[in-house]
């Protein structure tokens, strides 16, 4: 198949080019460089690969067929979206409708990422994809939460109205190999300043939770699920719709801390570092964060494989590696 990826030079979208060049497939990765890097996708040497240096906000123009879309285009950290408010709501909104159109227009499938942030701090744990969430539209995270939300929305009226055919992922943290130092996630950030001998810096009491899923097991179940056909279900206002057009989690429901994650990066890089606590940042870190996987685990034969410990030392040599350059 020929494959567009938007976002495709970014942290996730690179893994995903690979993945899907394995494959056997044609890759045409599309991304305004704002976050993403061609470091990232310079290893990708394959007549089958093309990259276009394009902003997805803008219409789309592509010549010959397209089987299948997976638009991942966004900035996905702190970091980004609070330096980037307005680019984070245009590709959530626009950008997803031009990966719509493009879809529409090539007859193709489409695959959006979402993201966890739908959720917001949520008041039940873990988060199935069926709890609406808790979320802040004038928050310092609205740009991003809202963009993801009106993007699901979006994605599901061309599925009900144009009966095209799509897949929502609903990705909780991922980590591994091409995070960017200074992306401001919690990932990075500690092992970074574990390298370089500095204190972890840890917001609030350490006692808010994250749940990391390494980035060769969030490709696999996004592969998955765009591959999956269910079957015809009817929807809460008494639609016929696809079973695999609604959201499906991808994460790992291995939850811990903050601070005992702080801990565990030191032991893993062997630093002597200490944990310096600052205040928590006003409306911009969800106290709990841990999917659900059972969806994933019945429809996709999906569950993370790869260990915690196995896939920081992987993230940890790659970043001690981009350190020493």
């Amino acid at each position: 198949m020929r494959i567009v990826v938007t976002g495709g030079a970014g942290f996730v979208g690179s893994h995903l080019c690979e993945r899907l060049l394995a494959e056997g497939h044609t890759v045409v990765a599309i991304d305004n460089l704002i976050t993403g890097s061609v470091d990232n996708i310079a290893h990708l040497r394959d007549p089958r690969f093309e990259f276009i240096h394009h902003d997805v906000s803008k219409s789309i123009y592509l010549a010959g067929p397209v089987d299948f879309v997976f638009h991942l285009a966004s900035p996905a950290s702190p970091v980004d979206y609070l330096e980037y408010p307005i680019q984070t709501l245009k590709v959530g909104s626009l950008g997803t409708h031009n990966a719509l159109g493009l879809a529409k227009e090539k007859r193709a499938g489409l695959l959006f990422a979402s993201t966890s942030e739908v959720y917001g701090d949520p008041d039940v744990n873990p988060q199935p994809e069926s709890y609406h969430g808790n979320v802040s539209t004038t928050g310092l995270r609205g740009c991003y939460d809202e963009a993801k939300r009106f993007g699901e929305a979006l994605v599901m009226a061309y599925h009900r109205q144009h009966r095209l055919s799509t897949r929502i992922v609903r990705i909780f943290n991922t980590y591994g190999p091409r995070m960017r130092l200074n992306d401001g996630r919690v990932v990075p950030q500690f092992i970074g300043q574990a390298l370089r001998g500095e204190d972890l810096t840890v917001y609030g009491d350490g006692h808010q939770t994250r749940s990391f899923c390494y980035v060769d097991d969030t490709v696999d179940g996004i592969w998955r699920l765009a591959n999956w056909v269910g079957d015809a279900v009817v929807g809460p206002g008494g639609q016929v719709l696809r079973d695999e057009a609604m959201p499906v989690n991808i994460g790992n429901p291995e939850e811990r801390t903050i601070r005992q994650f702080a801990e565990e990066i030191l032991h893993l890089v062997g630093s002597r570092s200490q944990l310096t606590f600052r205040p928590c940042p006003t409306d911009n870190d969800p106290m709990q964060r841990r999917p659900d996987i059972s969806r994933a685990r019945e429809k996709l034969g999906w569950e993370p494989r790869v260990p915690f410990a196995e896939g920081m030392q992987r993230t940890i040599e790659d970043l001690r590696n981009r350190l020493a350059l």
